[in-house]
């Protein structure tokens, strides 16, 4: 891997980086998903680099734009985003020997693994396609952008440009819909790019102007350490299991990225709020209201984030930051009323994001 040159990023990809600039939310997926393709292809098929094959990328990648290595911590962040792109592909994979081998490894059984998002939302789609838009929509400029964005959606090569800008057209109807009370599953049936994560907080970037995936990173930077030390957690299961599983690694991300993780589920009981209502852990999801399913969360090669509402999976995520970034964006995207058990939890997290003038503390 030592020869390794990165690979020749699409058009406007190079366009963005050319401005030096810090790209948003869907361009570091693309480049996520252009380094690990070409990882693949550079390491002969294999889905399971190294350690030190993950350093040698993301140097190459930091050394050719700077600008990316974002207040000292650019590294670990592009690191653990390329795992979590290869942990992600390796998910729904069934018939390669070394993926099989590796998850019975880990833990998975065999013959159960997990579908990926996008095989079980292209079937959920296939079931509706069949069912007719709303009258007002019909014959519309509205109805051929919604058309067009469902069929793009069953893609698996899927034009994110001529997404977002057809996301942003339809904004008002969509809307007016989640403004109405509409039903989940039929504001997901003609917008179904919004069970993916980055579009998500983009559509959450429209309505507040703010990154909140950017400002989760920080928030669970700041405060993990702390959360961590109060006392309240000390004897709470989270953070046992943490501590056991700190012992079986050494590399400084992954005791970060697992600090950060228990720090995040965490929150509820820092804060006296009902758990359940957060994240349920290695359990059924109950809620209705957007809620966490996270298992295995200190395996560092088996853990699972997806998001819920209305005992529903919208989206399956790649670590705690984009879930918990997810979940605050989920209830301000479809309007939810938060729920009374969580509120403090989430006034917490939300007077930081929006950056109030006097943001609430920890306890």
């Amino acid at each position: 891997t030592s020869s390794y040159v990165l690979p020749d990023f699409p058009y406007d990809v190079k366009c963005i980086l050319a401005e030096k600039k810090c790209p948003d939310h869907s361009v570091r997926i693309r480049i996520i998903e252009f380094l690990q393709a070409d990882m693949t292809k550079y390491l002969e098929g294999s889905l399971y680099p190294n350690s030190q094959q993950y350093n040698i990328v993301v140097n190459a990648l930091l050394q050719a734009y700077p600008f990316l290595d974002e207040d000292g911590n650019g590294f670990l962040l592009w690191k653990r985003a390329l795992k979590d792109r290869f942990k992600y592909v390796r998910r729904p994979i069934e018939d390669d020997e070394q993926v099989l081998r590796n998850k019975y490894k880990f833990g998975h059984r065999r013959g159960q693994t997990r579908k990926s998002s996008f095989a079980g939302n292209k079937f959920d789609d296939v079931q509706v396609q069949k069912e007719e838009e709303p009258a007002y929509l019909k014959g519309s400029t509205m109805d051929l952008h919604i058309k067009w964005l469902k069929q793009e959606y069953t893609k698996t090569q899927r034009n994110w440009k001529e997404v977002d800008k057809r996301m942003n057209v339809t904004i008002e109807i969509r809307r007016k819909m989640i403004n109405n009370k509409a039903p989940l599953k039929d504001i997901l049936r003609l917008f179904p790019f919004l069970r993916c994560p980055y579009q998500l907080f983009r559509e959450f970037q429209l309505l507040t102007h703010m990154d909140i995936y950017k400002k989760t990173v920080k928030i669970l930077e700041v405060y993990s350490e702390n959360i961590l030390s109060l006392y309240v957690v000390r004897n709470n299961p989270i953070n046992i299991m943490l501590q056991e599983n700190l012992k079986q690694h050494r590399e400084e991300d992954v005791l970060k990225y697992m600090k950060m993780t228990a720090a995040c589920l965490l929150l509820p009981d820092v804060f006296g709020d009902d758990s359940s209502l957060f994240a349920a852990v290695n359990e059924e999801v109950k809620a209705v209201t957007p809620v966490l399913e996270v298992k295995n969360p200190f395996n560092v090669n088996a853990c699972e984030f997806a998001l819920y509402i209305e005992r529903e999976e919208l989206a399956q995520l790649n670590d705690c930051t984009m879930a918990l970034a997810a979940l605050v964006a989920a209830f301000h995207v479809f309007d939810i009323p938060c729920p009374e058990r969580i509120h403090t939890t989430l006034n917490f997290l939300e007077s930081l994001v929006f950056e109030v003038r006097n943001p609430a503390s920890l306890p």
